[in-house]
């Protein structure tokens, strides 16, 4: 395994359930964080903050006594930045059945001491798949920035109707 790819694997616990008696979804966005978080460390070996999370689908829902498996890999290497994508298999221990149940990316930054942005290293695909997640990656990059001017350009609009509150 290289310094671009980190597994870990959680057990699930009543401590983790929702009152419907599955995985709370922000237990498990808690998980998925330092999983994406160790992730970027290992590769920058620096600190690092999440700018993003994108495209979280709940698609199964995943029960108390699972044991999850979290597969991450580095995508694509930016400057500063990093999309770390993040793979979810959830696995019954008792009957060996393991279901993905979701997947999701996060951009996360490299960042110093003073949390100013730092300089990572490069990162050149070289198999076919690395190449296949880095377009993808950049892809998704291009579309997060196109996202973001339209809801900046919708939000100043509807601010700007907005009457001042009164005191």
């Amino acid at each position: 395994m290289s310094n671009r790819e980190l597994t870990m694997s959680v057990l699930m616990t009543p401590t983790m359930m929702n009152i419907a008696g599955n995985i709370h979804g922000g237990d498990l966005l808690f998980i998925l964080d330092q999983v994406a978080y160790t992730c970027a460390v290992r590769y920058a070996k620096t600190n690092v903050v999440t700018l993003s999370v994108d495209q979280v689908r709940f698609g199964q829902p995943i029960y108390v006594g699972e044991l999850v498996t979290f597969f991450s890999t580095i995508n694509y290497v930016g400057k500063s930045s990093m999309e770390v994508g993040v793979k979810v298999v959830a696995e019954n221990i008792f009957t060996d059945v393991k279901r993905h149940t979701n997947s999701c990316f996060f951009t996360m930054v490299a960042v110093t001491e003073g949390n100013k942005p730092t300089k990572i290293p490069s990162f050149s695909p070289s198999t076919e798949i690395e190449k296949l997640r880095y377009e993808c990656a950049l892809a998704r990059k291009e579309a997060r920035i196109a996202v973001e001017k339209q809801n900046k350009a919708m939000v100043e609009q509807v601010f700007s109707k907005l009457q001042p509150v009164q005191a």
